[in-house]
Order: structure tokens, then sequence, then C-alpha cells
């Protein structure tokens, strides 16, 4: 989950790289570091330290490093405690070859050992440092694109690297397995990064490098080559974010700019996928043939953490509009059980990134069973999207801050559409899938209307930062929302917090309630609002602290909590898309509080590359 970036051209390379690693930072930050390359000395000079990237900043400002090629990392870290001996850039002995990893290299172990035994002398802890000292060996023989090529054909695992020599100092070489790496293209110089945002404000034309490749730059052109050194064609795609979208744009923090977002971004989704006119669904990616969609006989859906809780979410879509059973698995653990699924299962991949270590594998385990493979992406180009059938982007636009916000509700939207997409093809309820899709187009208001409360949520939020725990209560369809709503709470303030379906609470949770925990109990108005009601009371009546997101003009909430946070009416089947806002924002507010950081909570990335 480490951030890559390198750079070759003739500008200096310390600000590039370090305004990159700034915005790669979410994909790490217990270290981070840097190497350039000195023409003057010929020599490849490195600074790097534990901690965040402000840190390194610091560092250059007393030691600037010069030249106009270098490597650079943010480190989240696997093999090694954080600190500065493990922070990368990594050296061989030699100090003229210098590395930087993303993934992890399984066969580390024994690599070392041998690398030992031929006087290879290591300094850190780390699995990264095998790859230098292999490089170091191979380049004896061997130029360096084939030195690397020849080192990371022993590597057993996952990477990502960037590499440069002080022998050759014309050139930046990468290479990826199981870990992300792009290309971005200039006049008179070129990019390596780990995601796109890290290069965004210099070139919007970018490489997609594929599995075991190798890519060589020079500041005036590249050359892509597979692990036997035949050469591969690559044509660049044009990304067509903004790099203001990669911006706080006068918000305190990414999460809160990305929270506000979220009626836009839905607006954009629904824009994108539905002609007006006809009120047809469009999805130009998604080559899976419609008569194989009729064909379907049921759906398996695999995602981690929020992707997995809109995939349950997308349960309930699915067989409410289809009539097709649907299974939601955690990718960790669908890559490992014994399937039962064929060619007339569809699998659904969801993965903000399209690079989710466990989402892939359990995609590549669907295809040998023959299943075909739909994946919902917000990333253009991304492995996952590469490796499936067909493809439904979510265009949210670039999402910086850990905690996903606005690319849940983007993939909320986009099973919503697929649903009634299917529905259509297999002509289920005409009418109630059109009625279904006009309402839908009202949903960014309704979220407009609850981000115009936020100030009120903000207030009682900080009535309650102080309590030690949190339950989350939901019913049907909301019970992923509860889920989600304490996944949120936990990754930002680190308070404990569970969520439940709230008919399983006397089957334990109960317990649970006294003075000290608050419960958040999602009741819209449903078909099992007064399940609901009755939880409640429960609640009430052993002195449980209440906080209820209810539908507006709800009194009998009100007699029983007056900490009441209201959402606009609509149907039940669209309520997870207004009942995620107020959970972020209480969430966030609770977490600034506290006085956490909420863009880069601690032990968490962006991007889970790693198994």
């Amino acid at each position: 989950m480490c951030g890559i970036i390198g750079y070759i051209g003739e500008r200096p390379a310390q600000s590039i790289l370090l305004s990159g690693l700034k915005r790669l930072e979410y994909r790490g930050y217990d270290s981070a570091g840097m190497a350039t390359f000195l023409p003057q000395k010929n020599t490849i000079s490195v600074r790097k330290l534990p901690g965040k990237v402000r840190g390194l900043e610091e560092l250059l400002k007393k030691k600037p490093l010069v030249g106009c090629l270098g490597v650079s990392h943010t480190r989240w870290a696997t093999h090694g405690a954080p600190n500065q001996v493990n922070a990368h850039p990594h050296l061989d002995c030699k100090g003229e070859i210098a590395v930087v990893h993303n993934g992890i290299i399984e066969n580390y172990t024994k690599l070392k050992a041998e690398l030992i035994k031929e006087g290879h002398k290591f300094s850190s802890q780390t699995d990264t440092e095998v790859i230098v000292h292999l490089i170091e060996k191979f380049l004896k023989s061997a130029n360096l694109e084939e030195a690397v090529r020849k080192a990371v054909s022993q590597l057993e695992g996952s990477f990502a690297i960037g590499v440069i020599s002080q022998k050759e100092p014309d050139k930046l070489v990468g290479a990826r397995k199981d870990s992300p790496l792009i290309v971005g293209l200039g006049k008179n110089e070129n990019f390596l990064a780990s995601d796109v945002p890290a290069i965004l404000e210099h070139t919007k034309d970018i490489i997609f490098l594929d599995e075991n490749e190798v890519v060589v730059l020079t500041k005036n052109g590249f050359k892509v080559s597979d692990l036997d050194g035949k050469e591969i064609a690559k044509k660049p795609n044009r990304i067509n974010w903004d790099i203001t979208q990669a911006q706080k744009q006068g918000y305190r923090h990414f999460m809160l700019k990305e929270i506000n977002e979220q009626p836009k971004a839905i607006e954009n989704v629904l824009s994108a996928r539905i002609e007006k006119q006809a009120q047809k669904i469009i999805f130009e990616e998604q080559k899976i043939p419609e008569e194989q969609l009729r064909s379907v006989k049921n759906i398996a859906i695999v995602a981690c953490g929020t992707a997995y809780h809109a995939g349950m979410v997308g349960k309930y879509i699915l067989e409410s509009t289809c009539a097709i059973p649907v299974s939601v698995d955690v990718s960790s653990e669908f890559r490992y059980r014994d399937l039962l699924i064929d060619k007339n299962t569809l699998v659904i991949a969801i993965s903000q990134s399209g690079e989710t270590a466990d989402t892939l594998a359990s995609v590549r385990q669907a295809k040998k069973y023959g299943s075909p493979v739909l994946s919902i992406c917000n990333v253009l180009g991304s492995t996952l999207t590469r490796e499936s059938d067909g493809v439904i982007y979510t265009h949210a636009g670039p999402e910086i801050g850990v905690a996903s916000t606005k690319a849940y509700t983007a993939q909320l939207v986009t099973l919503y559409l697929f649903a009634f997409y299917l529905a259509r093809l297999k002509n289920f309820g005409p009418g109630k899938i059109d009625r279904y899709l006009q309402e839908l187009q009202g949903i960014p208001k309704k979220q407009e209307e609850i981000l115009r409360t936020q100030d009120s949520i903000a207030r009682l939020s900080r009535r309650h930062s102080h309590f030690g725990s949190f339950l989350f209560l939901g019913r049907n369809i909301n019970y992923p929302s509860a889920l989600e709503g304490a996944l949120k709470l936990k990754e930002i303030s680190y308070i404990p917090a569970e969520g439940y379906a709230a008919g399983e609470m006397k089957h334990g949770p109960i317990a649970l309630i006294d003075e000290y925990r608050a419960v958040v109990c999602i009741a819209p108005e449903s078909k099992v609002y007064e399940k609901m009601i009755s939880n409640i009371q429960e609640i009430h009546s052993r002195q449980g602290k209440i906080i209820a997101l209810a539908t507006q003009g709800d009194q009998k909430i009100k007699e029983l909590t007056q900490e009441v946070i209201c959402i606009p009416g609509v149907d039940e089947f669209f309520s997870p898309l207004l009942v995620a806002l107020p959970l972020q924002l209480l969430a966030y507010h609770i977490a600034v509080k506290r006085g956490c950081d909420v863009d880069q909570p601690r032990n968490l990335a962006k991007s889970v590359t790693v198994e």
C-alpha cells in the first residue's frame, strides 16, 4: 500500500517528487524518503526518515537534493518497523543503485540468506532490500534493464518498483506484479507512480502497466517489455480528472470536501448513465453480452471494507428488482472458499481503486470457474478493470481521504442503475423500474438538503464525542448502513463501534446498553419502521443514549430522544443514499473533536494492495 513516484527529465526532481508524495500519502505514512542522482558528483544521494511526508519536506529544506532523476516513497510498513533504516529508498552495497517498492516479497528470507552468503551486506529488516541487492548482483554482467528483469524474475509475491543507477543515469526503470504502477508521459520528461493523483499536475497522458511488465523511461521516451524482454506496444490513456479535484479547495480536510461532493458526484453518474429522453441506461464500458446477462442464474458480489457494505446494499437492490439470488462475500474469504459458481454466475467485483489485492485474487479465482466478471470501479485503467469482462466506472473523481465517502455512494448509485438495467433485460416490472429511475434522479437534491443541516449534525456529534463506544442499529436495506456507520467511526476516531441488524439486539447486543454507550438508530420511514421504534423503546428503557436518524416530521422518535438527525422523505429503497451522509458527518465531527487525523488515520492506507 506504499506510494511510489519517480521522475526523469530536465527539471529539478526534488519538488516534483515531494509534491507527488504529498498526493500519495493516503497510501501510507509510516516513513518517507527520496533518492536523486547528483550529476556533478556522479553519485546517488538519499534523504529518508520515519513519519509523514512533512518531516521529509523539513529535512529537504535543510539538506536539499539536486538532480533531474529520482525516486521517492511513502511507506505503509509490512516487514520491519517504521524507522529510518527501514524507510525507502534502499541502496545496494556500494550505494550505486536505489530502489523503492510497494508490495510484499514472500521469498525474501531465502533470497536474503543466499545473498548474504555471496557477500552482500544488509542494513534493514525489510523484504525490499533483497531487490536492490539482486539488481546489484545481475548488474555485474548486464545493463540496468536486464538486471531488473532478472531480479524480479526471482521474486515471489507482489511488487511495483522504481529503480535508478548511477551507472545509467539516463534511465528510470520500473516493474510490476500484483501491485499498481503507472507511467506518465510529458514533454522532455516522464514519470513513474503508484497512482494518477501523484502526477496529475504534470500530465494527463497515462500508461497503465500490466502484470509482469518492465518499463524503461528516458526523458524523451519509454519502452515496455515482458519478463522475457519482448517489447510490448502501449498507447497512453487520456485522464479527464482535473488537478483541483485532488486538492482541498478551502475545506479543512479531504474527507469533509468529499462528503460535500456527493450530490455532484451522483449527479455526474446519473447524467452519464441515463439518456433522459428515453430513460435508457447506458453502460458504454460494459462488454458482457446482453444475452449472457439474461441467462445469469445467480450473482456473487465480492468486495472489501466500505465496498463490501455497498455490495450488501446491492444484494437487497438486485434481489428486489431482478428476482435473482445474490450472495455477498468479503474478498479475503471468497478467494479461499470452495466456490459453487459457474458460467451462469455473474461475479460483481467492487473496488474504488481497482487494485485491492484480495478482490483481484477473487476475480482471478472466479474466472477459473468460467464466471463472467463485472467490475464496479472508480479508477480508469486499473488492474481490476483490465481483468474484468465488463466494467462500470463510478465517475466519482479522485478520493483522497482514507475513509471512503463519495466513492461509497457512487458505488451504490451504480448498483441501483445496474439492477434496473438487468431488470429491464429480464423484463421484470418495467413500470416499477421507470418509477424508480425518476426517484433516483431526485436523490442529489435530497442529499443537498442534508448537507445544509451539517452545522446541527456537527453540534450533535461534538456532544457525543466523549462516549467510549457506539452501537449502530439498522434493519432491512439499512442494516448495511449500520455496519458502514460503525466502520466510519472506528476508522477515523478510533472509538470502538459495532453495527448490528436491529432484530438481533435481543440476541446479545442488548447486554451492552448502558449510560456510557451511544446507540445510533437508523429509523427512516419504512416497512420496518414500527420494529425500529420497538428497538428504540427497549434502549430508552435501559437508559441508553440514543441518536436517531429519522424522516423529517417524525414526532414519535422525538418522544424517545431529543438527539435526532432528520433526512428528507424518500422511498426506503433509496434511503441508504441519504443515510450515508449524516453517518459520515457524525464520524467526521466526532473525530475532529477528539483531535484525530481524519484524512490519514493511524495504521490505515487508502488502497490495500497487499494481502
